[in-house]
């Protein structure tokens, strides 16, 4: 374990189950410390904080709150990899995500699209997003599928690279929530590239450390 306050990581043990840091004396709770691990465990298994508040029977709010704490952390921790990797884009490709609503309308618009540059480099996928299109986008039938055939950018073999296999997961893994402000698109889709690159194990080791 590793103090929040000073980032210290040897601690006395006290009664009453708390331990207190040695560096600076802040004390924790370990069953509030085994809560918060279990939390995180759940999170790196997918649950969403509906079905993890009534499987821990806690306040929505405080899981929530504990899950956008973490996604926070994860695009620090994923800008940091992008900025500190050696970039070899040897493919890469815009995406076009439309909102399940906005899917089952029977005229589309680019214009409630959210753009996004995706790049895999040294085994992973790493995303950017990109200005929206706005009042200059095509209904579908002005061009809409004209447009993402003829004027995406795109490598080779697109349907066959492993940024299509992202999409398609990026899209799964958004269905299982009911609903997201666009204003927290960012931490959604950098969750979805952290979920993508890393494993279970590996997630939940990085989080420890974040």
């Amino acid at each position: 374990m590793i103090c929040q306050n000073c980032n210290n990581t040897t601690f006395y043990t006290l009664a009453n189950d708390y331990i207190k840091c040695k560096a600076c004396a802040k004390k924790y709770s370990l069953k509030k410390l085994q809560k918060d691990d279990l939390i995180m465990i759940k999170f790196c298994e997918n649950k969403n904080a509906l079905e993890l508040a009534k499987e821990l029977e806690v306040n929505y709010k405080t899981i929530k709150d504990r899950f956008d704490m973490f996604r926070k952390k994860i695009a620090l921790f994923l800008e940091y990899e992008y900025n500190n990797s050696v970039k070899n884009y040897n493919e890469y490709e815009e995406f076009y995500y439309i909102k399940e609503r906005e899917k089952k309308k029977k005229k589309k618009s680019l214009s409630e699209a959210i753009n996004i540059m995706g790049f895999y480099s040294n085994e992973k996928v790493y995303t950017l997003l990109m200005p929206k299109i706005g009042k200059r986008a095509f209904d579908i039938e002005d061009g809409f599928i004209q447009y993402l055939n003829w004027n995406k950018i795109h490598s080779k073999n697109s349907h066959q690279t492993k940024l299509n296999e992202f999409w398609k997961f990026l899209e799964n893994n958004l269905k299982k929530y009911k609903g997201f402000e666009e204003d927290n698109f960012f931490y959604y889709l950098k969750e979805s590239e952290f979920r993508f690159n890393y494993s279970h194990d590996e997630q939940i080791e990085i989080l420890k450390k974040l």
